[in-house]
C-alpha cells in the first residue's frame, strides 16, 4: 500500500475511534436510584387484632416530583430482594415504587394465609395509605394516590384481590397468576368442579414447602421465580443470594445472630397458619379435596370477588406453566371483562416451568400498561387486545431463537374464533392403573419443566413419557394443511370398567386408619382416609390424563405442547361405563403438514396423586374426532432479514472502493506457455513467521507428469507451510509456485486443477459421507458429471458406512473419505498430507497401489508423510527439507544408491534420511 492511502486508512480509522468516544461520553446514563428502606407496622386478622410488621423497600421517582406509585408484589417463598431490579427499572422510568417482603416471607413478621382478604389483603390497603402520605406521590384525592399493582405468581394474585377490595387502586398487570386457587390444585377437565378434581400433588408439595420451613430455604426457587418481568419474581436477592437470612422470623430478624431451635410446629408447619397447616395436611394425606379446603382457598381467590374488579387489567400469563395454566387467566379475564373495564391479555414464552422469561418485553408491557393508565401518557395500542408469543427461527447472526409476538384485536378466549374437527381413528383399548400408582407416566416435571415439553419456544428437550400399556391413543390422518391450535381442544370420552374391576374413586368401601401415636399422624382415631379401594359399579370413578401430541413421524419422538396434560375424573353408572367431555390442555401450537395429531389418555402422571389400587379399564373414544380452537386474527410479524444484513452489501463495497484508493491491485494471472506440461515448478519460494524465523527458505524444485512425489523432513522442516502456499491458502513472501504454468495466488483457476488433503479432514459430522461428498463437490461450480464420484468412492472403500453419519466414523474411515474428496474430478494433481494416517496395514497397501495407479495414469502425485518405509516402496520421487531449506533432491534409486548399504544389508530410505538430516544439522 502506498505511503498516502496508508495515512488515508489511519484518518479515517482514528476519526471512528475519537467519535465513538465522544458519543459513548455523551450518551446519557440512566438515573441513580435510591431505596428507603424501613419497617411499616400493619393490622389485620379477622378482628384486626393482629399487628404484623412488613419490611418495605421505597423507591422514588428518579426524576423527582410527584408521580404515580406501583407495588410491586414477589412470588410464594420470595421476598422484597426477588423485585428490586424491577423496582429500579420502574423508578428510572418516573415512577414512584414500593416493594415489599409478604406476611410470612423475609424478615416480615406474621403467618402466611395465602392472600386472605383477612390479612394479606388488608396489608396492602394499609400499604396503599402509607404511600398515599409520601410526597412523591400523585394523588387523585385526599388519601387516594394514583396507584398500579404488578406481581407474578403470588404476587399477581395479591394484585387481583387488593383490586377488588381496594377502590383506591387504578391499574393492574397480574402476571402467571391463578384465578381460582382450588381448581388449580384440583383440576378436573370434564368442568366437574375442584370438589371432584384430582390433587397436583407435586406442585402442592413444592407450594406450600416454600412456606413450610421456618429455619431454611427450601429446595426449589421461588414459585414466579420462572419469569422476570416488572414485578416477577427473579428469586431471592438481586445478588442471587437466598432468602434464607431473611426468613428466620420477625423475632429472630430483630436480634441478629440470635439462633434458637425450631419448635415441633414451626418444622410441620413453618410460617403458615395453623389452620391452612392443618388444611394441607389433610388433603396431602388423603389426596381429595374436602369442602371446607375449597371454601379456604376460594376465599384467597379472585372467583370470590367476581365482579368486584372494574380496573384496566393486563393479564401476562405463561405458555409454559403447569400450575397455573392459560385456563387460570382466561377466567380472570372474562370476568373483568363482564365489569367493562379494559383487558388485554398475553401468553409469552415462560411461566412456573421455565422457558425464556421475555423479561424486557414484559417490562415494556407493564411500563406501557401503566403509561396509559396512570399516567395518561403511553399512547393507543389498539389492535393488541391479544398477544401470544410465537417460534420466530434462528436469528441468522447471532443463531439465538428469535421471538415473535403475534398481535391480534380481539381476545376469543380458550375456544378460539373458529373451530376445526379433525377426525381421529382407533380401537377401543385397554389401559392398567399399575399397582401402588407407579411407576407413572411424565407429562411435565413440576418446577423443571424448562428442561422439557418440547414445541416450545427454544427447541426444549421433550420429557414427555406415557408408560407402556398405561395409555390409549388416538390418531388422526396426516394433515394436508398447517394447522394453528390456539385454545383448549375438547374430544368426548367413554371409559368401562369391567364388572368387580376395583376403580379409583371414593364412593364405595374406605380404609380407616387409626392414630396411634403422636409422631406426626394429623387425623384423630378413626381418621378416614381414602385409598381409591373401591369396587366397580355405579358411583364408582376412573382417572385418567388427557393431552394432545404433535406427531411428526416414525423417526422423531411425539411433541407434548408445553408438557401439559389435563386431568379428568369420569363417574361409571350402573353399566360400568361413563363418558364425559374433556378440554385438552390451553395451547398455541403450530402442526405442519403432514403431522398428526394424537389425542392420549394415561391412568397416571407423575405430577398428579393418583389411585394405588391397580385396575384395568377400556378407554374409546365417544366421537371420533377432536374439536380444536383457531384465531385466524392472529397476525405474526414478517421475519426479513436483520438491518445489518442489508447493509453488509454496501459495507463490503466501501471498502473495496477504499482498497481500491489505497493502490491495492489485484495480481495478474501470469502463464508461462513453456510450463504448460509441468505440473508444478517452485521457484525461491520464501516465507517467514511473524516473529522474522524463515518457515520456507529460498525452496526451488520441480515434478513432472507421471511421477510420486515424497516431501520429506522433519517437524518444522516446513513442509506443510510449502504445501499451503502450493495450494494458494498463504501468499508467500518472495518467489513463486506455478502449476501447469500458471503463477499461483488465492483463487487462481488452475487450482481447479489441483486436489488436495492437508492438516486433517474436516466434514459436517450429522451428514453421511456421501452427502459430504456431494456437498463439496457442489460448492465447486462444476458440473455434477466431472465429479467421477464413483470412482472416488471406490477408492473411499467404506461401502455401506458411506450412507452414514460421519460422526459414526473411526479415524481411519475419515481419513479414506478426505482422500476421496481430494480425488474428486481426478485433478492432474493431487497434494496428500500424511495420507496414511489412521489406516491399518492392509489399507496402507491399498493405498500405495492406489496412488501408484493414479500417477501411472499422467496424473502427479505429491505425499507429506513421516512413514519413510512406506515412502519408499510408494514413491518414485523426493525431496527432502530440513529447516526450510532443500537438502536434497531426485529419485529414490538415486538417492538410496548414493549411500552405501548398513550391515550389508542393503541401504534404506530411513537411514539415508536420517544422514541428511544429521549432515544438515
Amino acid at each position: 500500500m502506498k505511503r498516502g492511502g496508508r495515512r488515508a486508512v489511519w484518518v479515517a480509522a482514528v476519526t471512528v475511534l475519537v467519535i465513538g468516544v465522544a458519543a459513548w461520553l455523551v450518551w446519557p446514563s440512566a438515573p441513580q436510584v435510591r431505596a428507603l428502606n424501613q419497617m411499616i407496622t400493619v393490622v389485620d386478622g379477622p378482628r384486626d387484632d393482629q399487628r404484623v410488621t412488613l419490611d418495605t423497600s421505597f423507591f422514588p421517582p428518579a426524576g423527582g416530583g410527584r408521580a404515580p406509585v406501583v407495588l410491586l408484589a414477589h412470588g410464594f417463598g420470595g421476598s422484597k430482594q426477588s423485585t428490586r431490579q424491577s423496582a429500579v427499572r420502574l423508578a428510572q422510568d418516573g415512577y414512584a415504587v414500593l416493594t415489599w417482603s409478604a406476611r410470612g416471607f423475609g424478615r416480615s413478621s406474621g403467618q402466611i394465609a395465602l392472600n386472605s382478604p383477612d390479612y394479606e389483603v388488608k396489608d396492602v390497603r394499609q400499604l396503599v395509605d402509607w404511600v398515599a402520605r409520601r410526597p412523591e406521590v400523585r394523588l387523585d384525592a385526599a388519601g387516594d394516590p394514583r396507584v398500579g399493582i404488578a406481581g407474578g405468581s403470588y404476587g399477581g394474585a395479591i394484585a387481583l384481590m387488593a383490586a377488588a377490595h381496594d377502590p383506591r387502586i387504578d391499574a393492574i398487570v397480574p402476571q402467571i397468576t391463578w384465578y381460582d386457587l382450588a381448581d388449580a390444585f384440583f383440576p378436573n377437565a370434564t368442568g366437574q368442579g375442584p370438589e371432584s378434581g384430582v390433587f397436583k400433588r407435586m406442585w402442592a408439595g413444592l407450594f406450600f414447602s416454600r412456606g413450610g420451613s421456618a429455619a431454611g430455604p427450601g429446595g426449589l426457587a421461588a414459585l414466579g421465580g420462572a419469569n422476570t418481568g416488572a414485578g416477577a419474581d427473579t428469586d431471592d436477592d438481586a445478588d442471587g443470594a437466598d432468602d434464607a437470612g431473611e426468613r428466620a422470623g420477625a423475632g429472630d430478624a430483630a436480634r441478629p445472630g440470635a439462633v434458637r431451635p425450631p419448635t415441633p410446629q414451626e418444622v410441620r408447619c413453618g410460617r403458615f397458619l395453623p389452620e391452612i397447616c392443618e388444611m394441607y395436611q389433610r388433603i396431602a394425606e388423603s389426596g381429595r379435596a374436602t369442602t371446607e379446603a375449597v371454601q379456604t382457598l376460594r376465599r384467597s381467590s379472585p372467583v370470590s370477588v367476581t365482579g368486584r374488579i372494574r380496573i384496566p387489567t393486563l393479564l401476562l400469563q405463561g405458555r409454559r406453566d403447569s400450575l397455573f395454566t392459560l385456563g387460570q387467566a382466561d377466567a380472570n379475564a372474562r370476568a373483568v371483562a363482564a365489569t367493562g373495564a379494559p383487558v388485554e391479555v398475553a401468553w409469552f414464552d415462560g411461566g412456573h416451568d421455565g422457558g425464556n422469561g421475555e423479561a424486557d418485553w414484559l417490562h415494556d408491557r407493564t411500563l406501557g400498561w401503566f403509561d396509559r393508565h396512570l399516567k395518561k401518557t403511553g399512547g393507543d395500542r389498539a389492535g393488541e387486545a391479544f398477544t401470544v408469543t410465537r417460534d420466530g427461527g434462528r436469528d441468522p447472526g447471532t443463531r439465538r431463537p428469535v421471538q415473535l409476538h403475534a398481535v391480534a384485536a380481539t381476545y376469543p378466549g380458550l375456544s378460539g374464533s373458529g373451530r376445526v374437527s379433525v377426525p381421529l381413528s382407533g380401537p377401543d383399548q385397554p389401559v392398567a392403573n399399575p399397582p401402588g400408582g407407579s411407576p407413572a407416566s411424565i407429562s411435565a416435571v413440576p418446577g423443571l419443566g424448562g428442561l422439557g415439553g418440547a414445541g416450545g419456544l427454544g427447541g426444549a428437550v421433550n420429557l414427555s413419557a406415557d408408560m407402556a400399556g398405561q395409555s390409549a391413543v388416538f390418531d388422526s390422518a396426516p394433515l394436508t394443511a398447517p394447522l394453528q391450535v390456539t385454545g383448549s381442544s375438547t374430544v368426548r370420552v367413554r371409559v368401562t370398567s369391567p364388572s368387580g374391576s376395583p376403580g379409583t374413586g371414593a364412593a364405595g368401601s374406605t380404609e380407616r386408619t387409626e392414630n396411634t401415636g403422636d409422631t406426626g399422624n394429623t387425623g384423630d382415631a378413626g381418621d378416614t382416609r381414602d385409598t381409591g379401594d373401591t369396587t366397580g359399579g355405579a358411583g364408582s370413578e376412573v382417572t385418567l390424563f388427557a393431552k394432545l401430541y404433535d406427531v411428526a413421524g416414525a423417526a422423531q419422538a411425539p411433541i407434548l405442547p408445553e408438557g401439559l396434560a389435563a386431568p379428568v375424573r369420569i363417574t361409571l353408572g350402573a353399566d360400568g361405563s361413563g363418558e364425559a367431555t374433556v378440554a385438552l390442555p390451553a395451547i398455541d401450537h403450530g402442526f405442519d403438514v403432514g403431522h398428526r395429531l394424537r389425542v392420549a389418555f394415561t391412568t397416571t402422571d407423575l405430577g398428579y396423586s393418583t389411585s394405588a389400587v391397580p385396575a384395568v379399564h377400556t378407554v374409546g373414544l365417544a366421537s371420533p374426532a377432536v374439536t380444536v380452537p383457531t384465531h385466524a386474527a392472529l397476525r405474526t410479524p414478517s421475519t426479513g432479514p436483520a438491518w445489518w444484513i442489508w447493509a453488509l452489501p454496501l459495507v463490503a463495497l466501501v471498502a473495496a472502493t477504499l482498497l481500491l484508493l489505497a493502490g491495492r491491485r489485484r495480481a495478474v494471472d501470469e502463464h508461462d506457455p513453456e510450463l504448460a506440461s509441468v505440473p508444478l515448478r517452485i521457484s525461491g519460494l520464501t516465507k517467514a513467521y511473524r516473529n522474522g524465523e524463515l518457515a520456507v527458505n529460498d525452496l526451488s524444485f520441480t515434478v513432472e507428469q507421471g511421477q510420486v512425489l515424497g516431501l520429506l523432513g522433519p517437524n518444522g522442516a516446513g513442509k506443510t507451510t510449502t504445501l499451503r502456499m502450493l495450494m494458494g491458502l498463504i501468499r508467500p513472501d518472495g518467489g513463486e509456485v506455478r502449476i501447469f504454468g500458471h503463477r499461483v495466488v488465492p483463487g487462481a483457476p488452475v487450482l481447479s486443477r489441483l486436489g488436495s488433503f492437508v492438516e486433517g479432514p474436516g466434514f459436517l459430522p450429522h451428514l453421511s459421507g456421501r452427502d459430504n461428498l456431494e456437498l463439496y463437490w457442489k460448492a465447486t461450480g462444476r458440473a455434477a458429471e466431472e465429479a467421477r464420484l464413483a470412482e472416488a468412492l471406490e477408492i473411499a472403500g467404506l461401502g455401506k458406512a458411506l450412507d452414514r453419519a460421519v460422526r459414526t466414523y473411526s479415524q481411519g474411515m475419515r481419513q479414506r473419505l478426505a482422500i476421496a474428496q481430494a480425488m474428486l474430478g481426478l485433478p492432474d494433481l493431487l497434494v496428500l498430507d500424511e495420507p496414511t494416517n489412521g489406516l491399518d496395514p492392509p489399507q496402507i497397501r491399498e493405498m500405495r497401489e492406489v496412488l501408484i495407479r493414479y500417477a501411472a495414469q499422467g496424473r502427479t502425485v505429491i505425499v507429506s508423510s513421516h512413514l519413510l518405509a512406506e515412502v519408499e516402496q510408494t514413491c518414485s520421487h523426493v525431496v527432502v527439507m530440513h529447516r526450510g531449506r532443500l537438502v536434497t533432491a531426485g529419485t529414490v534409486s538415486e538417492l538410496l544408491s548414493s549411500r552405501a548399504p548398513v550391515n550389508g544389508s542393503g541401504t534404506r530410505l530411513e537411514d539415508v534420511f536420517l544422514d541428511l538430516i544429521g549432515e544438515k544439522a
